[in-house]
């Protein structure tokens, strides 16, 4: 039931479970929790799909083809399966499936606290506390636009935005644009510049090239066939590095076969290295930008050989498909003036991270991470939802999150049976003193 009622100013109640966070992963988590038959609720800062809400792109879209909006309970049902779905339409579907779910959720509900009391965590909010013995943090990897330091130097006449800021090249400043970025958010927004006739530049750093379309086939559902996205998180060489990755050069349409440099070039981009630093009001850029562009080419290589593979001899499958290397001039430039002609605004597509400034538990490593295994935080009866390769590669998709909720569901069910005692009816005593929880079969 979505509840939007008061709530009491000193206790907003007890309960077995908090979810944080209304989108794909709480609610997720919410459906099989209510499947088990453990009390709970979901507590949200905004509305159902609060995050994307958040979102002012028009034009935005999911990167994996609608077939893949798989949530637990519920998938895809229309008729566009190989379609992408648009902002608007995500948020009616995670609407439809709370509704759906009869999910426990309070909307409006912003968590300004949580904290361990004894052996319950004790969860402040705007509205009131809550109290119970598991907390599932389902709030986000993309809560916050990362900017990097070096916007503190950009001239206060040049226009700085971010993900969040940006709606379309309509909304901008006449002259020329500099994106930062070049994973999924950049290059969609530089095509989109480029298309609507601005001088666009983009300022490379690491990135993961890929086709939308390869063989007949989306990218993402072949490298879930072969595997790939199968991948486990205690299987991952360098696990760090691995969650810090930056998203795939993909655009949710099938218009494009690949969207990538190249194409940008062959629209009219600038294509530069890293922005390093702006001195006196010239921005500098790396020179590593042939290195760099060459180390996508050969991973993207490597991914397309290891699909062949995987269809090897299958004579209904389309042929082997090849792609350019990127194209680099010969002496790219390093330098550009920020002097509001060559550019007038800058967008800060430098990734996203989450926001725990409100999470009172020490489980948070030196740089601000949870520390967590497979989702099972540091701390007895905390867990974390929706994380980038949090137990596999596929778990920074939606089509991920299933699996990885009933693994998390399936512990925290466990950790409360060792809290409590059950009688002979299977009815488990808590220490709020009242049978509240009984497990479904």
């Amino acid at each position: 039931m979505i509840r939007n009622g008061k709530i009491s100013a000193r206790l907003a109640g007890t309960t077995d479970v908090i979810v944080i966070g209304a989108g794909h992963a709480g609610l997720s988590a919410s459906f099989l929790l209510t499947q088990n038959a453990v009390p709970h609720v979901v507590l949200e800062r905004g509305e159902i799909a609060n995050a994307w809400r958040e979102r002012s792109w028009n034009n935005l879209k999911l990167l994996t083809p609608n077939w893949q909006t798989q949530l637990p309970g519920y998938n895809y049902a229309g008729d566009d399966p190989n379609g992408y779905m648009s902002m608007p339409d995500l948020i009616a579907h995670l609407e439809d499936y709370a509704q759906q779910s009869n999910t426990p959720i309070h909307t409006h509900t912003t968590v300004t606290s949580v904290r361990k009391d004894g052996n319950t965590y004790r969860v402040s909010t705007n509205r009131g506390e809550w109290r119970a013995h598991a907390v599932v943090i389902a709030s986000g990897a993309c809560n916050t636009p990362t900017v990097p330091a070096v916007a503190s130097d950009i001239p206060d006449h040049i226009e700085q935005l971010t993900p969040h800021d940006y709606r379309s090249a309509a909304d901008l400043q006449p002259g020329g644009v500099l994106v930062v970025g070049a994973s999924a958010t950049g290059m969609q927004f530089a095509d989109e510049l480029l298309h609507a006739g601005r001088k666009v530049s983009i300022a490379v750093g690491e990135h993961v090239r890929m086709p939308r379309r390869y063989r007949g086939k989306d990218v993402l559902d072949w490298m879930d066939r072969c595997g790939i996205l199968q991948q486990r998180y205690d299987e991952v060489e360098d696990l760090n590095r691995g969650r810090r990755l930056p998203s795939s050069q993909l655009v949710g349409s099938n218009d494009k076969a690949i969207l990538d440099l190249n194409s940008l070039s062959d629209q009219g981009g600038q294509i530069v290295g890293r922005l390093m630093g702006v001195n006196n009001g010239v921005a500098q850029f790396s020179g590593s930008l042939r290195n760099v562009c060459a180390l996508a080419d050969l991973k993207m290589k490597r991914l397309l050989s290891t699909i062949d593979d995987f269809i090897g001899d299958d004579a209904s499958v389309p042929a082997t498909q090849a792609f350019a290397d990127t194209r680099i001039e010969e002496s790219p430039q390093l330098v550009c003036k920020l002097d509001g002609e060559s550019i007038r605004t800058i967008i800060w597509a430098t990734g996203f991270r989450p926001d725990y400034s409100w999470l009172d538990v020490p489980v948070l490593d030196r740089r601000g991470h949870l520390q967590h295994d497979g989702g099972i935080v540091a701390s007895p009866g905390l867990y974390v939802l929706g994380l980038p390769l949090m137990r596999t590669r596929k778990s920074s998709f939606i089509f991920g999150i299933a699996d990885d909720a009933r693994h998390i569901s399936n512990h925290l069910i466990n950790f409360l049976q060792s809290r409590t005692g059950s009688n002979s009816n299977g009815v488990h005593q808590h220490d709020f003193g009242q049978p509240r929880y009984r497990r479904s079969a």
